[in-house]
């Protein structure tokens, strides 16, 4: 096989870290080759050296045989890199083709040519079966298709390695396929590429190869045929792994959270929730799977107080919480690790010690006298940081410099240590290797098992169906499928999520949990 990309010696230093030491990396031309680690391995540090996002310290890079050196993202497009990153970078009012074509595009007679920019696009996209319409504004379309579009723009600027960063995260099974399809095209075209995920299926289903880097070094190069989950596992964390989620020690108590008929105003007048009534009763976890944009985000913003309701109620142990502010919400018991972990769920310009006092700075032995105690901050970080392997240079150290799946770990310490009666959760394992999520589900489970009312709201239906005894389907808003765990598969709730119709047995029921207290009014 012909070498594509060789990285040799490569080393990247950042202060109080050495994000890679000395690694090589070799990627062979017509592959799909997977980057797998642990979160704060060095991998997206990696890849973002290969395509010109940041310089290496020390090594070199070598594209087909020569030597590279890149200056900027740009250089690494001439170089034929192209890189799709987890979140997309588009602009929301321009059309498909007017995105994939930005300061590359055809013109006529000085000026651009948008015919030629939409046969162009509509040629690459047919060719690998990328199924998007280049005349639609990217505001319209689902999140699926944006990443088709990522994807385009890569290939129009012809590019020959692209390299794909958590693709799956936003997407339904049968999405997850049809980009599967899509890969196997490009890699049938001789185009080569390099995948980082934390999916052990989906990189026994689609690689040829594995790389394994752990604490910044490579450890391990496998062939995936002659592999096994078992063993890339071992490489990622030095120790076996076992996903299994114990079943609930209890069955389920009263009903402590109870969201009834609640509707949330979205863009363009039309509503991003409709009339959503769900229960989440003591010791059970009820699982909300969808697609990204369906909703789920202002349900749960909505719930916790973040976002106004147009109408319906929030019950939160039989107290209205329908009018109360997110400070009240809280103190009436709802915990909350949100999605967005950079803008909503931490500070970044503020430490691991501040961020993980956040809530708990109300109160001792933290709030002592009225006043603040800085070392009673550091030790209830230093413990918390140690229960959940957050991996830091100090409890000093700003969060807004912590790989994401440690940031991650950083807000979910600080929203289970509350030990709050209802706990909303949204993707609390997104971007986490499979250490890290084998211990937030263990601790989430512990949750569990203590009384506590987890709403689970996940992109990962493994996850989903692992963790709740019953699933709910979001999808344009509603709430349209109902489904007991044991009745649920990825293709079923796929089906729903996509948007077709449930059978009548798996319909939501409407909300009919009496407060498990006399009603009382939340004072505002």
């Amino acid at each position: 096989m012909t070498v594509e990309v060789s990285m040799r010696g490569i080393t990247k230093r950042f202060p109080g870290v050495l994000a890679d030491d000395n690694v090589d990396f070799t990627v062979e031309a017509g592959e799909i080759h997977a980057l797998m680690g642990e979160n704060g391995a060095g991998k997206s540090i990696l890849m973002s050296q290969l395509a010109g996002v940041m310089q290496p310290d020390e090594g070199e890079i070598i594209i087909r045989g020569e030597r590279k050196t890149f200056a900027s993202p740009l250089d690494a497009i001439d170089a034929g890199i192209g890189m799709v990153f987890q979140s997309f970078k588009l602009f929301p009012s321009l059309t498909i083709a007017e995105n994939v074509v930005f300061r590359s595009e055809p013109t006529k007679r000085g000026l651009i040519d948008r015919q030629a920019a939409n046969r162009r696009v509509a040629e690459i996209a047919d060719r690998y079966g990328l199924q998007i319409d280049p005349t639609a504004r990217v505001d319209s379309v689902p999140v699926g298709v944006l990443q088709r579009v990522e994807i385009v723009k890569a290939l129009y600027r012809d590019a020959r390695v692209l390299i794909l960063d958590e693709p799956t995260a936003v997407l339904t099974p049968q999405e997850t396929e049809r980009l599967f399809d899509v890969l196997r095209a490009l890699k049938a075209d001789g185009r080569t590429i390099i995948l980082i995920t934390h999916k052990l299926g989906e990189v026994m289903a689609i690689s040829d190869r594995v790389t394994v880097l752990r604490d910044g070094r490579n450890v391990a190069e496998l062939v995936t045929a002659e592999s096994s989950p078992a063993e890339i596992t071992r490489h990622m964390t030095g120790r076996d792994v076992d996903l299994t989620t114990p079943p609930p020690a209890l069955a389920p108590g009263d009903t402590v959270l109870d969201v009834r008929e609640l509707t949330v105003p979205g863009s363009g007048g039309r509503d991003a929730v409709s009339a959503a009534s769900l229960t989440v009763r003591a010791g059970e976890v009820v699982g909300i799977a969808g697609v990204a944009g369906n909703g789920q985000v202002e349900l749960a913003e909505a719930i916790i107080g973040m976002r106004r309701a147009s109408s319906g109620q929030v019950f939160a142990s039989g107290t209205d919480l329908s009018r109360a502010s997110i400070a009240q919400r809280r103190d009436g018991g709802i915990s909350y690790i949100p999605e967005d972990r950079h803008a909503v769920g931490s500070a970044g310009s503020a430490s691991a010690v501040d961020n993980l006092a956040l809530g708990h700075h109300r109160s001792a032995p933290i709030l002592r006298g009225g006043l603040l105690s800085r070392a009673a901050m550091v030790e209830h970080a230093k413990r918390l940081i140690s229960r959940f392997g957050v991996k830091i240079a100090s409890p000093a150290t700003p969060v807004g410099t912590l790989s994401g799946g440690n940031l991650q770990k950083i807000v979910v310490a600080r929203e289970l240590d509350y030990r709050a009666p209802i706990l909303i959760s949204e993707q609390p394992t997104r971007g986490v290797d499979i250490g890290a999520i084998e211990s937030i589900h263990r601790e989430l489970c512990e949750y569990r098992d203590g009384g506590g009312a987890l709403l689970l709201i996940s992109a990962e239906l493994s996850e989903i169906m692992s963790l709740s005894s019953r699933i709910l389907v979001m999808f344009e808003g509603r709430l349209v499928a109902e489904l007991p765990q044991a009745e649920a598969t990825e293709a079923l709730l796929g089906l729903y999520m996509a948007g077709h119709e449930p059978e009548a047995q798996h319909r939501p029921r409407p909300s009919t949990a009496a407060p498990a207290t006399p009603h009382k009014e939340t004072a505002l």
